[in-house]
């Protein structure tokens, strides 16, 4: 097996799981509301996506229009949904939420930077910005809350908080994959 299947084998697993635990969150957590869901799900959906395109070639699979307008609706979403919530200060939402628009922004970019519709230096321009802006978010993510991933004896060992030290996993996780996939040339 060559180290590019072996990489592709890893991204699939860590998005696959990832996928079912978005899934996991929007069916099963308590008083997320339907902005909770609604992230969940378009988590769910992106992480899915993540899992099969190491295997597609250039090309192939969905259609770039489709998946590009697609993840672009989904990275407005969250800006969208802090600015119009009535929980807490507009500004601390858009700052929380502001990660999670990267993401699917830089899923609605992969089709676009693949069917070559940008030059190539703003198109590496673009990608290096929206590497950079995960990275960054992987490394907060991964290790802010290292301490409380710790259980307590007795506990479920699973927390249902959105922002709990398992979501900053998941997240952390995903964005580093995905920083990885915007970088491959598969």
């Amino acid at each position: 097996m060559s180290a590019t299947a072996v990489v592709h084998c890893m991204l699939t697993a860590l998005f696959t799981a990832a996928a079912v635990y978005a899934l996991r969150q929007a069916v099963l957590t308590r008083g997320c509301g339907w902005r909770g869901r609604g992230d969940s799900l378009l988590h769910t959906v992106m992480a899915s996506a993540m899992a099969v395109m190491p295997w597609y070639g250039i090309g192939e699979g969905p259609s770039p229009g489709r998946t590009t307008f697609f993840f672009a609706a989904a990275a407005l979403w969250f800006p969208l949904t802090a600015v119009l919530s009535l929980r807490g200060p507009r500004w601390n939402g858009l700052t929380r939420r502001s990660p999670h628009a990267v993401g699917m922004a830089a899923m609605a970019w992969m089709p676009v930077r693949h069917d070559g519709v940008t030059d190539a230096q703003t198109g590496d321009v673009i990608t290096g910005v929206l590497t950079l802006c995960l990275l960054a978010y992987a490394l907060r993510s991964l290790t802010r809350d290292m301490p409380a991933l710790r259980v307590a004896p007795g506990s479920a060992g699973f927390s249902t908080d959105l922002d709990g030290p398992y979501d900053h996993f998941w997240h952390g996780s995903t964005a580093m994959g995905t920083a990885i996939m915007l970088l491959m040339h598969h």
